[in-house]
């Protein structure tokens, strides 16, 4: 029989996280593991992946776009997204059976997004590039409670990743949901670090069902 796992885990998340249920997940862990002390703190993607690089975080759950991957890490994927239109329900574009709209239909909205320079903001800036778009973010927050109370406020739209905001909005009569034809696509990402892990670490990766990958081709 394996010995009991002690030591410490700190575990970084993303806000967005929509793959894993993580209170669940730290639940379970714990259960199997008392003897572990488990640390979280949320973040950016970037300062989560530099975090599990530099050791200060044994574990992340990241949001990247489609187009990039965490660097210096070991990763899996946990699941591909897509974004879909945060809109107030009295919006042109809102109402049962909403039609999908093209990134040029929506240029001219104002929106609200997360803070210039962070993954989770490029994720729409790297879509709008690609169409040969400019758009105006007039409000940039780094949370996504303020994001979606601003926009049930009428102030503005934004493109959120669909599994993380499909649940909020159908608890909020605020807010309606459009598809998207070519808008931007998520990848959510477990990452560690891949030197040496500690038997806390891998401990979590198993209750995750995510061992560290065999060597075998």
């Amino acid at each position: 029989a394996t010995g009991v796992v002690r030591g410490r885990l700190a575990v970084g998340v993303i806000v967005t996280t929509a793959a894993v249920d993580v209170p669940e997940l730290l639940q379970r862990y714990r259960a199997q593991h008392p003897d572990v002390q488990v640390a979280l703190r949320s973040g950016r993607s970037d300062e989560l992946a530099a975090a599990v690089r530099n050791g200060d975080l044994d574990i992340a759950f990241l949001g990247m776009p489609e187009s990039d991957r965490p660097p210096g890490v070991e990763c899996v994927v946990l699941a591909h997204d897509e974004h879909v239109l945060v809109v107030p329900a009295g919006h042109r574009l809102a109402g049962a059976g909403a039609s999908p709209v093209t990134l040029r239909e929506i240029a001219d909205e104002t929106f609200v997004d997360f803070v210039s320079g962070t993954p989770a903001r490029a994720q729409s800036d790297q879509a709008f590039a690609a169409a040969g778009l400019a758009r105006h973010v007039a409000y940039e927050v780094g949370v996504v409670e303020l994001i979606t109370r601003l926009i049930a406020r009428g102030l503005g739209v934004a493109l959120l990743p669909s599994a993380f905001i499909r649940p909020r909005a159908a608890d909020d009569p605020g807010l309606a949901l459009v598809p998207v034809v070519d808008g931007p696509h998520r990848v959510e990402y477990l990452v560690w670090n891949p030197f040496n892990p500690s038997p806390a670490t891998r401990a979590m990766l198993d209750v995750l069902g995510t061992g560290p990958p065999s060597t075998a081709p």
